[in-house]
Order: structure tokens, then C-alpha cells, then sequence
């Protein structure tokens, strides 16, 4: 005799959503706009560094591996790869900062 087929809804309850009076009737409710949430501005430090890492994750520019941004960029700048530079200035700012120098797999080993 084989095994009893098992349903998910065994195990998990079937929980159904309410409706809705207005959806059912086919009417489109607007959000009301001062309940709309205001956006955040980013702060520039997450901004910086959103930019540093498309800077790594960009392989135009060589590998990363085991070097600094800063190294990277003059390298690429060396070999005629013209890095942004943007990033060479935000580097150049924050020259003491790790989170700042260090690529996105520093923390990696290698």
C-alpha cells in the first residue's frame, strides 16, 4: 500500500487575505500625499563611498588585490587606463581614513 499523499497546507495553515470594499467594487484609492513618506538625503560619506566602489568593482582598471585605492589608481593612471578623477581626489582627502583607502576586499585574505 503506498504512502498518503501530503498536502503543504498540512503543515502550513491557509491564511487568506481580507478584501478590500473599494478594490471589489473596482474604485482606486489614492494615497493621501501628507502621508507620503519624505526621502532621506544620503549623506555624502555613503555617497564617497558607494563611488569607491564601483571603483573597485570596475576591472578596466586592474585588479585590486593586495593594494590600495590609491595604488590602483596610480597604476591604471601609469598605464593610460584614465581612472576617474574624482576618485583620485576623494582619496587624496581622506588619505588616513582605511575605510577610504582600503578596497572592498581588504578585509579578505587572499
Amino acid at each position: 500500500m503506498a504512502p498518503k499523499k501530503r498536502l503543504i497546507t498540512d503543515t502550513f495553515k491557509v491564511v487568506k487575505k481580507a478584501k478590500i470594499k473599494e478594490a471589489k467594487e473596482g474604485k482606486v484609492v489614492k494615497p493621501d500625499p501628507e502621508q507620503e513618506p519624505e526621502l532621506v538625503p544620503v549623506p555624502q560619506r555613503q555617497l564617497d563611498l558607494d563611488l569607491l566602489k564601483q571603483f573597485d568593482l570596475n576591472w578596466e582598471f586592474g585588479p585590486c588585490i593586495g593594494i590600495t585605492r590609491l595604488q590602483r589608481w596610480e597604476r591604471a593612471e601609469e598605464l593610460g587606463l584614465n581612472p576617474p578623477l574624482e576618485v583620485y581626489n576623494l582619496l587624496q582627502n581622506y588619505l588616513e581614513d582605511p575605510k577610504y583607502l582600503n578596497s572592498l576586499w581588504h578585509e579578505y585574505p587572499l
